[in-house]
């Protein structure tokens, strides 16, 4: 068993899952919106699911993707987080930073602010050489979030494992940042 990091931003605060997250988690997987670069909708059993992978793996190794709240609200408002992709891609094996928003957190900066200190979580504290990102190539929000967060585009667009042949989120881009590019400056926010 590991130490679990928990970490503060200036508004937000990066933490275990905890038993209430379960309902709303749940509802962002059933949200069309929030869904739309995702193959499917999630169920309630698919989210516990998830939320039970991640805790395991903040328990096994200190790091996972973290639950979400407003600091100035308590509120629950999705996960921001590094995990290693379950799927054989161009990149991996890989640590990926990675999030997921409720709709109503959207706009704000909350997945830059977080992004940006899980970046500095993987490069100062678990000395990690290099973070990744992936998306669908149609997901511009994402992507415009990587670039604030200072990842470069590899150039190597992918089609991914768990899509359908033909389906219009098949097609991935790859983003990265090395160690040595945070630490240059590369990795610090353009908001």
């Amino acid at each position: 068993m590991a130490t679990v990091i928990e970490f503060d931003t200036p508004r937000l605060a990066l933490r275990r899952w905890r038993q209430r997250d379960r309902a709303p988690f749940a509802a962002m997987g059933a949200d069309p919106e929030v869904m739309r670069h995702f193959p499917a909708l999630l169920t309630p059993a698919q989210s516990d699911a998830a939320i039970d992978r991640w805790n395991a793996q903040l328990a096994e190794r200190g790091w996972s993707n973290w639950a979400v709240e407003r600091r100035d609200t308590s509120e629950f408002i999705g996960y921001v987080g590094l995990t290693m992709p379950r799927w054989t891609l161009p990149c991996t094996p890989c640590v990926e930073v990675g999030w997921r928003l409720r709709r109503e957190a959207w706009g704000q900066g909350f997945a830059t602010e977080a992004a940006t200190t899980c970046l500095r979580v993987g490069f100062e504290q678990l000395g990690l050489g290099e973070i990744h990102s992936f998306t669908a190539v149609v997901n511009r929000p994402s992507i415009a979030v990587m670039e604030r967060i200072g990842l470069r585009n590899l150039q190597a667009d992918f089609e991914h494992p768990a899509m359908p042949e033909g389906h219009a989120l098949r097609r991935h881009v790859i983003y990265r940042v090395t160690r040595e590019e945070w630490m240059a400056g590369r990795g610090q926010p353009s908001v």
